[in-house]
């Protein structure tokens, strides 16, 4: 199961750790809500093409959950993150929101019990969480607005984690280019009239159009197939380790592309964090136990 599970999740990582550079450069000329609302407006668009073209324009008449789960899945997590990057760096974004697996861990205790994490993945989630801590270091730069936005961050990975565990329970009735279409086309409704509040007054430069695309269609279309796949396929808590990888990416992406310095803490924080992947999706188990998997009559 394990063989299928890493590629998927390590293309969602590198999909949307390249989000967080794409918003911070958009996050220049624009408000959050507009960014947002014409990332989700892309997205859709091109989704909605692509159910076309398989034939699944049908699939729309879905339950309204379908939709309401854009309200947290997109809408709220979307712009909570594009206002907390106006006040922290895009690295920082991204370990924040490595918190979603606590959040799913924490809410299936009451709301999903089977998918609880025991075992190897609860020390899995315990290691990712240390690894997470080590790379955010210190308390953020920036004052009382650099916490307030890695507060509006963590925020922003409990309405996933929220999304999350709703998501697996609409998935089993809805196929994953459906959902995320429709989810889209929810946030994009929620989004409209703060957008509309928030419009630029100028035509935006073609950096920035070229960065809301790349979101759009990268980090929100592609993503959401991919990301529904896995929710599909591997449940909650093991898809929901995707945002452990994404400091990684975001780091990489640093790295490669603006010549920022990679430490020792966070080579030690990466290092956690990849073992905590490695335990918590069951790849390396703890013990003998784990490692039998019953096989199907």
């Amino acid at each position: 199961m394990t063989r299928g599970y890493l590629p998927l999740l390590t293309l969602l990582s590198f999909l949307w750790g390249a989000s967080y550079l794409f918003i911070k450069v958009a996050g220049r000329e624009l408000q959050p809500a507009p960014m947002m609302f014409a990332r989700i407006v892309v997205a859709a668009a091109a989704l909605l093409a692509f159910l076309w073209w398989r034939g699944e324009l049908g699939g729309l008449r879905a339950p309204v959950g379908a939709y309401a789960l854009g309200l947290f899945n997109s809408a709220i997590p979307f712009t909570l993150i594009a206002w907390g990057e106006r006040h922290i760096d895009s690295g920082l974004a991204a370990i924040a929101n490595a918190s979603v697996p606590i959040w799913v861990a924490l809410l299936a205790i009451r709301w999903r019990r089977d998918e609880r994490s025991t075992g190897s993945r609860g020390v899995g989630i315990v290691l990712g969480l240390a690894g997470v801590g080590v790379l955010s270091g210190a308390a953020p730069g920036g004052g009382w607005w650099g916490v307030a936005g890695t507060l509006a961050v963590v925020l922003a990975s409990l309405s996933y984690g929220i999304s999350t565990l709703y998501g697996q329970r609409l998935i089993e009735g809805v196929t994953g280019p459906v959902l995320s279409t429709t989810a889209l086309l929810g946030a994009g409704v929620v989004l409209l009239p703060f957008a509309l509040l928030q419009a630029p007054h100028d035509v935006p430069g073609a950096k920035t159009i070229a960065c809301v695309l790349a979101l759009a269609l990268l980090g929100t279309a592609v993503a959401q197939l991919v990301w529904f796949r896995l929710l599909r396929l591997y449940g909650s808590a093991r898809a929901s380790l995707v945002t452990y990888l994404l400091p990684v990416t975001a780091l990489l992406y640093g790295v490669v592309l603006l010549d920022e310095p990679l430490t020792a803490p966070e080579l030690a924080g990466l290092a956690l964090i990849l073992a905590g992947v490695a335990l918590g999706s069951g790849a390396v188990p703890l013990s003998r136990r784990e490692r039998t998997v019953p096989q199907a009559p």
